[in-house]
């Protein structure tokens, strides 16, 4: 049972890491690298033909997925090889070297999920708002990538909600969803998946480049890992706010082109009793309110719970399958 313990200690230490210090350095951020690989694939996939775009855009995402699950499957393999060798033959050195790369793992694995930035970022596009509906849309621009030049200060506090509701699941709840199934490799391949979907994955033409077959693996890529866990999210949701109806959720969550984000978003826009929606694309909810100023700091404290939630399941699941698992 010590890949369990060890992974559920791994799991405690990233949230409180998390928690107390929020994102490493952009210097040192994997993500942040993740991101600059990306940039430099995109570049030169954009601007190929259709079918050799749609190719090289395959490839060079096998290739950056093979390369940070490799190098997690690595750094995990490692802490629990030093693990069995310090319990087998306790040392001084030998129970430093286990601490330090417990350590880095929980460090890694706290990069590849974002709570304490999620909740600030929703919260802080709340209080410009309160400033003056300009500074509202400059923070939300920080967020999503839609125009928000245009939006009233309503559509301003929807699309920080609804941020909140999608990377809910995109930022923690999927991350921690594969960490349990597949260790810290999971984690890392979802998460350059989801960055990647991020960087790539635009229908049509998005800053003056066209990349609808370039990024097109990367989107289906991302909306097969995180089919499960998005509904997981919803869910919680669901569980959490109570007397949210599964069956409008299920016909709700259908009403956006994406095949998951549509499921947390609905749940959130159910749970706080608001309308939901992107201009000219879909209205989730459409019976409910506007969102006023106190459903952003609920829309936090549903999340938050989802959170606590989600760890003692986790823990649970970390053991199961570990005990499974068994020789």
């Amino acid at each position: 049972m010590l890949p369990a313990g060890a992974m559920a200690l791994v799991l405690l230490l990233a949230l409180w890491i998390d928690r107390r210090f929020g994102e490493p350095p952009l210097a040192v951020h994997p993500v942040v690298w993740i991101g600059h690989y990306l940039k430099a694939c995109g570049r030169v996939t954009v601007r190929c033909p259709p079918a050799l775009a749609f190719a090289l855009g395959a490839l060079a995402w096998a290739l950056g997925a093979a390369a940070v699950a490799a190098l997690a499957w690595c750094l995990q393999a490692l802490t629990f090889w030093q693990l069995v060798r310090f319990i087998a033959g306790p040392d001084l050195p030998g129970g430093l070297l286990a601490v330090a790369l417990l350590a880095l793992m929980a460090w890694a694995a706290k990069s590849m999920l974002s709570w304490r930035m999620l909740r600030d970022e929703a919260g802080a596009v709340e209080a410009a708002l309160q400033q003056s509906l300009a500074a509202g849309r400059a923070r939300l621009s920080w967020l999503v990538s839609r125009d928000t030049a245009q939006l009233t200060a309503s559509q301003v506090r929807e699309s920080a909600i609804e941020s909140l509701a999608e990377n809910l699941n995109d930022s923690v709840v999927a991350p921690i969803f594969w960490l349990v199934l597949l260790g810290l490799p999971g984690a890392a391949l979802y998460r350059f998946a989801n960055t990647a979907d991020a960087m790539w994955g635009y229908r049509g033409t998005y800053r003056g480049q066209h990349w609808e077959w370039a990024g097109k693996w990367a989107a289906w890529a991302d909306d097969v890992l995180s089919w499960l866990p998005a509904r997981l999210t919803a869910l919680l949701l669901a569980l959490v706010a109570g007397g949210v109806p599964f069956k409008k959720l299920r016909v709700e969550a259908r009403k956006t082109p994406s095949p998951n984000s549509g499921w947390p978003m609905a749940a959130m826009a159910l749970a706080l009793g608001i309308s939901l929606g992107k201009p000219g694309v879909y209205t989730l909810n459409a019976s409910g309110r506007a969102p006023q100023a106190a459903d952003t700091a609920r829309a936090q404290k549903y999340a938050s719970k989802v959170l606590l939630a989600l760890f003692p399941i986790a823990l649970i699941a970390i053991s199961l399958i570990a005990f499974l698992a068994r020789p």
